[in-house]
C-alpha cells in the first residue's frame, strides 16, 4: 500500500467514524425528545383530540367535523358499509350521521404516543343517538381506533375506524 493509499484509507475511516458518531448523537437526542413526548403530557394532548372531535360533532356541521381529518384520511365509519377516503366522502357521511344528533363519550381509551408527530388512540366509546323521526335517544357502544399525525403543527385524524361493539360470546 502506498503512502497516498494509506492516507486516503485513514481519511475514509475517520470520516466514517465521524459520520457514525454524528448519526448516533442525533438518534440519542431524537429518542430523548420522543421519550418526553410519550409521557403523560403527550397522552393528555392526544386524549383531548377526541373531546375536540366530539365538540365538532355537537355543532351539527359536517364540515367542522371533517376539518378534524387530513385530506388523505381514511374513515371506516360505524353506521356505513362504505370506506371514506377523502373530505367529500367524509363530509357526506357526517351530513347523514349528524342528523341523529350524536354525542360521544369514551368508556375506555388506550393511547400510544409513537413520536412527536404520530399517535394512536384505541378503545371503546358510547354514542347517544336520537332518531330524527321519533325523537327517541338510544345508546350505541362501539370500538374505535384513531390514528393521528401532526401536520403543519396541527393534529389531524389520518385513519379512523369505528364499529359497533359485538355482543360477548
Amino acid at each position: 500500500m502506498t503512502r497516498k493509499s494509506r492516507i486516503r484509507a485513514a481519511l475514509a475511516a475517520s470520516l466514517a467514524v465521524a459520520t457514525l458518531g454524528t448519526f448516533a448523537a442525533g438518534v440519542g437526542v431524537a429518542g430523548e425528545n420522543d421519550d418526553k413526548q410519550r409521557g403523560r403530557g403527550g397522552e393528555r394532548e392526544i386524549a383531548a383530540l377526541f373531546d375536540q372531535w366530539n365538540a365538532a360533532l355537537l355543532t351539527g356541521d359536517p364540515k367542522k367535523v371533517t376539518a378534524r381529518y387530513a385530506e388523505d384520511a381514511v374513515l371506516l365509519p360505524t353506521a356505513s358499509p362504505r370506506i371514506r377516503t377523502n373530505h367529500e366522502e367524509i363530509t357526506d357521511y357526517f351530513a347523514h350521521f349528524l342528523q341523529k344528533k350524536p354525542r360521544g363519550e369514551k368508556l375506555r381509551s388506550v393511547i400510544h404516543v409513537l413520536d412527536r408527530n404520530s399517535a394512536l388512540d384505541a378503545g371503546l366509546y358510547r354514542f347517544h343517538l336520537t332518531d330524527p323521526r321519533t325523537g327517541v335517544t338510544k345508546a350505541v357502544d362501539a370500538r374505535y381506533t384513531y390514528q393521528y399525525e401532526k401536520r403543519d403543527g396541527r393534529w389531524l385524524i389520518v385513519n379512523h375506524h369505528s364499529s359497533v361493539l359485538p355482543a360477548e360470546s
